[in-house]
């Protein structure tokens, strides 16, 4: 596998990459992962990888080769061009030192880990097996960033690349098949493979964790949690706070723009930030709240699916998703059963919607329990891991023996 995130990052496509490599070891496969050095979602480099250049671990049974790459605190054009080339130049210069492959899976994104597998598969004339979870070149477009025009037009070319000369092309919603296929990629190759809920069920009573979070009995509590990026607007959780001091909206997580958000925070006391949770807490304190959400900016039309929107499924708890009504996150939503839509970057429609969620508890109980039914009938790691298997055994021709 060639995945830019892995363990222990627990945020993003980490846990996908993770999770597969160790399906794969557990079912006694050898497995090897080309990977980066752990950043995300902090976009700060884990301190204790400062220094590392090159580093081979065994992880779970999993051998995990990291190579160094630089990381931008700040997106720019520029900065993550330079963020995308080292990775390719590095795993280019470095790849892993191991034996012939049987098939070569590479996650997009990064755009350099597409790249790589598709170039390291063809090294080893192997299969060669791209999954979109996201496509850069329509995001660089919509970030706002300086250059994203540019940054776009290179990353679409990168994509088609790698896209291109992939076996079967799997891809994680049916958004993405049409962008897909105007790359280049004939649409008979083309596999929809949902990710799964990568998080348990809470474990713990959602009053005791609301009493040690300091959640008062009877305060509405909005959360939102994951990356805090520019693509992911969270200003409107900032006025949402500002304009309803009733409401307790907590932001949970790091990313690019924590700091600005600090500052547009500075003096709503309504307003908290919670550092990333560690695997064992993160369902307990989603559950604890009353409402999750997702959010985008208005300009972001984003075909993919948060991965954290797998993991609001699993806590039981109501979602409002402030995002464009064509995407697919809110395709995901309304298939669930478990949320509402609201406009992006709209506070005042996004306080109505939890305030009639938070006037009616057990509608908005309710409309949590759809989320985990939704995770058992769609969602579970099983289901996910066997269409993986499913896709890389078609590619090959026939499973592994």
């Amino acid at each position: 596998m060639v995945s830019t995130n892995y363990a222990p990052e627990h945020a993003g496509i980490g846990p996908y990459a993770t999770q597969i490599a160790e399906h794969w070891a557990g079912s006694g496969h050898e497995t090897h992962v080309l990977t980066g050095m752990p950043h995300y979602p902090s976009w700060s480099l884990d301190p204790a990888y400062a220094g590392v250049w090159r580093r081979t671990e065994h992880l779970r049974g999993v051998v995990v080769h990291r190579r160094r790459h630089t990381v931008p605190p700040r997106q720019t054009a520029v900065r993550r061009a330079l963020f995308e080339g080292t990775i390719l130049l590095h795993g280019i210069a470095a790849p892993p030192r191991m034996g012939r492959p049987d098939a070569v899976l590479a996650q997009l994104p990064s755009l350099a880990g597409g790249v790589l597998g598709a170039r390291l598969a063809a090294r080893w004339r192997v299969p060669y097996i791209p999954v979109v979870q996201d496509l850069m070149g329509a995001a660089a477009a919509q970030s706002g960033i300086r250059g994203g025009d540019r940054a776009a037009a290179v990353a679409q070319r990168a994509e088609s690349y790698a896209l291109r000369r992939g076996r079967l092309v799997g891809v994680i919603h049916e958004t993405f098949v049409e962008p897909v296929r105007a790359m280049g990629v004939d649409p008979g190759r083309i596999r929809v493979v949902p990710n799964w809920s990568h998080v348990p069920g809470p474990s713990r009573a959602r009053a005791e964790t609301r009493k040690r979070l300091g959640w008062a009995e009877g305060e509405t509590v909005l959360l939102h949690s994951g990356n805090m990026g520019l693509k992911q607007g969270l200003d409107v959780l900032v006025d949402a706070a500002r304009r309803d001091p009733a409401v307790r909206v907590v932001l949970m997580g790091d990313g690019n723009q924590r700091e600005a958000l600090g500052r547009a925070a500075d003096g709503i006391p309504n307003l908290d930030f919670l550092p990333p949770a560690g695997d064992d807490e993160f369902p307990d304190i989603l559950a604890a709240a009353d409402v999750l959400a997702v959010t985008q900016r208005a300009s972001v039309l984003d075909m993919s699916v948060p991965s954290k929107l797998t993991s609001y499924f699993a806590s039981g708890r109501p979602v409002v998703a402030s995002v464009a009504a064509e995407g697919g996150t809110a395709l995901e939503v309304l298939r669930s059963g478990a949320g509402v839509l609201v406009p992006p970057e709209d506070p005042d429609d996004l306080l109505k919607a939890v305030r009639r969620l938070a006037e009616d508890p057990a509608g908005a109980d309710a409309l949590g329990a759809a989320g985990p039914r939704h995770v058992t009938a769609h969602l579970s790691r099983a289901d996910g891991l066997a269409r993986i298997d499913a896709l890389i055994d078609e590619a090959m021709g026939g499973p592994l023996t």
